[in-house]
């Protein structure tokens, strides 16, 4: 926290015999920046000696006054932004570490393998890599978008924000509800996944098989009902863990994450040592050219994005993770060549094991059905493979409880959505409504999707639409910030950059970011085109979020299409100054006081034009 502007001068008064008020002085503007240049040199010599451990917060003071002095704008920034420095009585706590920020990325797209892998090699056959490397490379521009933009800006709310920022109220709503619908599903998708990898070890215990009946509930019938159950209860265990805090959440996700990562690494290894068969995987590609079609190719190519949804869990994380600007790059980046990784290798590596249809008889366990037949393996390959399905889909399902409820916290504090949701428990400062709310809405979930046969199925069908919307809008984003908010901070870019100058000011513009947005978008409408639930049920999902938008802003009269007034360089201080990114946070000011040193010049220099 910056130390208040009273008490620095009070110290400093105690060492220098000169009057700080600098704004008492008679001197112009364009006389401070020199004198108070002069003076900064001086305030690092000492300061840098005289008052140890506190020598940050006394140099805060010193540059934001500074900043003060040198633009009259940045004094009323500065006058508005003191009292955002104090923490907000809804801040959320910055637990996540280094390893907590990737874990919770890992566990929300590092389970999508064990869903999405019998999935898409039943529809694309054998040219399944093909689908998976395919939807990779856009999957990589994604995370390049998200790192950019979570790193410069590290609140709760992910796309949904970004969307806010640089598209406005409405988009950011959409852009919102969409990843919602995600994460509904992923909780729901990832809970029913995992107790049917528990479901392995049934038999081992009772010696006969784990019961699947049908019950009638009068005009509808339930199928798999223990399996339903038991995804319930599940659910309510990662409520209660999430409404504990983030810190124990995140621990939860950490030990088993490090599991799962030395235990995938095992069957990969092993896998290529010992089983894989070139020859197969080969005569399989050379199969799939003549059998399938362009329609099955790109159905299965749909289905591939699934392995790569939820990337954004580490940007929703962003206002609970210590000093983000270092902490995002560095865990996302690790984060999307890992699952790249293991995503293409997996899919290989199963098509050079064993036939196709092989993965499409065993749809729901294929993972399972790989490694036990990796030599070596064999004997545990059953077991080890259930608890590592069983692990990691409770893992992705508990990030995305997390990922709910920050993102909901995020919009009803911006006013997107009712204030009711922006209620934080009194003991553990979580978001205890939204977490609850949108926990029981995938409790609804698995119980509808429960009443068709295909459970798994059928919450699959929904998985990517939310997602690849969310995303769409998240590029778009992107790209407009660069040209509207070029002054915030990035400590990463998206690479390939095109320069363009405007004026006295240089614009980046991202060619991989218009390059991301196509392949998005391709994925988007081809889920509409294949997907049948999915283009009926998203859709919905939107328009019923639109009609709750409509009524909400119209009763607290705030525009439907419009935007509020938001001071967005006041909170990105705040932010900054939350976030202990004190660096981050001068050269923004000194940005800003650029561009009103800009605005005076070219103010003088048109006044002068006309009185010539």
């Amino acid at each position: 926290m910056i130390l208040p502007l009273s008490a620095y001068l009070t110290l400093m008064q105690d060492v220098y015999p000169i009057n700080l008020n600098f704004d008492a002085h008679p001197t112009s503007c364009a006389e401070r920046p020199a004198r108070t240049s002069n003076f900064l040199s001086a305030e690092h010599a000492v300061l840098s000696q005289a008052f140890g451990p506190r020598r940050r917060l006394i140099l805060g003071a010193v540059r934001n006054r500074i900043a003060t002095a040198r633009s009259p704008r940045a004094a009323a920034l500065m006058a508005e932004t003191r009292p955002t420095t104090q923490v907000p009585e809804h801040e959320l706590r910055r637990d996540v570490t280094v390893w907590g920020s990737f874990m919770w990325g890992y566990a929300d797209v590092g389970a999508d393998i064990y869903t999405a892998l019998g999935l898409v090699i039943a529809a694309a056959h054998g040219a399944a890599g093909m689908a998976f490397a395919a939807a990779g490379l856009v999957y990589i521009m994604v995370g390049l978008a998200y790192t950019e933009l979570a790193s410069a800006y590290p609140v709760a709310g992910g796309g949904q924000y970004y969307a806010l920022r640089g598209l406005g109220d409405f988009w950011g709503y959409v852009a919102g509800v969409a990843l919602l619908l995600d994460y509904t599903i992923d909780i729901a998708l990832f809970a029913v996944a995992s107790v049917g990898y528990l479901n392995f070890f049934f038999p081992f215990l009772f010696h006969h098989e784990f019961p699947s009946p049908v019950w009638n509930l009068g005009i509808v019938s339930l199928y798999k009902p223990y399996n339903v159950i038991e995804a319930i209860v599940l659910i309510g265990l990662l409520v209660w863990l999430n409404i504990i805090g983030i810190r124990e959440s995140s621990l939860f996700n950490e030990i088993l994450g490090a599991i799962d990562i030395i235990t995938e690494s095992t069957i990969v290894v092993f896998g290529f040592a010992v089983a894989w068969r070139p020859e197969l995987l080969v005569s399989q590609w050379r199969e799939a050219w003549h059998t399938v079609s362009l329609g099955q190719f790109a159905y299965g190519f749909s289905l591939a994005i699934i392995s790569f949804v939820g990337l954004e869990s580490i940007s929703q994380a962003a206002q609970e993770t210590r000093r983000p600007a270092t902490i995002i790059p560095r865990t996302s980046l690790t984060l999307i060549f890992t699952v790249f990784i293991f995503a293409v290798g997996f899919s290989n590596l199963a098509l050079g094991v064993l036939p196709w249809k092989e993965f499409e008889i065993h749809m729901d366990d294929p993972v399972a059905t790989l490694a036990h037949n990796i030599p070596l393996l064999g004997i545990i390959a059953g077991p080890f493979a259930a608890f590592l399905g069983m692990t990691i889909l409770a893992i992705s399902a508990n990030s995305g409880v997390m990922s709910a409820s920050r993102l909901t916290f995020s919009m009803s504090q911006l006013g997107l959505i009712s204030s009711w949701f922006n209620a934080v428990h009194a003991k553990y400062h979580t978001p205890v409504r939204t977490i609850v709310f949108f926990s029981a809405a995938a409790v609804l979930a698995v119980f509808l999707c429960g009443l068709t046969p295909q459970l798994l199925g059928t919450l699959g069908n929904l998985y990517a639409f939310g997602a690849t919307l969310g995303y769409i809008l998240v590029f778009i984003s992107l790209i407009r910030l660069r040209f509207l908010d070029p002054y915030t901070p990035r400590p990463y870019r998206v690479p390939i950059n095109l320069s363009w100058k405007k004026g006295e000011r240089v614009f980046q513009i991202p060619l991989l970011g218009f390059l991301g947005l196509m392949g998005v978008g391709t994925i988007f409408f081809t889920v509409i085109a294949t997907h049948q639930i999915g283009r009926i049920a998203g859709p919905a999902w939107v328009l019923i979020c639109l009609a709750y938008y409509y009524f909400y802003r119209k009763r607290q009269g705030m525009p439907v299409l419009g935007s509020l007034p938001r001071n967005w360089e006041k909170l990105q201080m705040a932010v900054l100054t939350s976030a202990e990114e004190f660096d981050l946070l001068e050269q923004y000011k000194v940005a800003l006081a650029e561009r009103d040193r800009q605005a005076l010049r070219s103010d003088r220099s048109g006044r002068g034009t006309a009185g010539g």
